[in-house]
């Protein structure tokens, strides 16, 4: 599989979600993936752990917010950068870079003090994709085929 070249910063989509335009910091030092969400809640529907949030896609335009509703994968605790742990939820949705699209684990959380509301890390990648560091937007143009 001949995989896609992406730069440090792209934009992506979240079609299960109903983000069509985020901004994603690719990060490679990352294990896990994260999106910035807000009114986080959890609940149980038929049985099963499910959350609702809000999500800000547009990192200008804080008044946009999009309403999601979406079953539990997991939780993990995940360690941060500056060392302290925090356990997460973990969704499973579908993640779409340029002309790919693949099922992807994002664990919530408040990702405000960062510029970019969604973090794409290795896990998240799965082989699918090369970081050039020194790049930006590289995929704008590109669509599904």
């Amino acid at each position: 599989m001949e995989k896609l070249i992406i730069g440090n910063l792209e934009k992506g989509e979240l079609p299960e979600l109903g983000i069509s335009d985020i901004d994603i910091r690719v990060d490679t030092g990352a294990t896990t993936s994260s999106l910035h969400v807000d009114e986080l809640q959890q609940f149980f529907m038929d049985g099963d752990p499910w959350v609702s949030f809000d999500i800000h896609p547009h990192v200008y335009q804080v008044e946009d917010t999009q309403s999601c509703k979406v079953p539990v994968h997991d939780r993990r605790l995940i360690k941060s950068s500056n060392g302290e742990s925090e356990e997460r939820v973990v969704i499973q949705t579908l993640l779409t870079l340029g002309p790919l699209s693949w099922p992807i684990l994002l664990t919530l959380t408040d990702r405000s003090s960062m510029r970019f509301p969604m973090l794409l890390g290795r896990e998240g990648m799965g082989g699918r994709v090369l970081v050039d560091p020194s790049q930006e937007f590289l995929l704008e143009g590109l669509s599904k085929n």
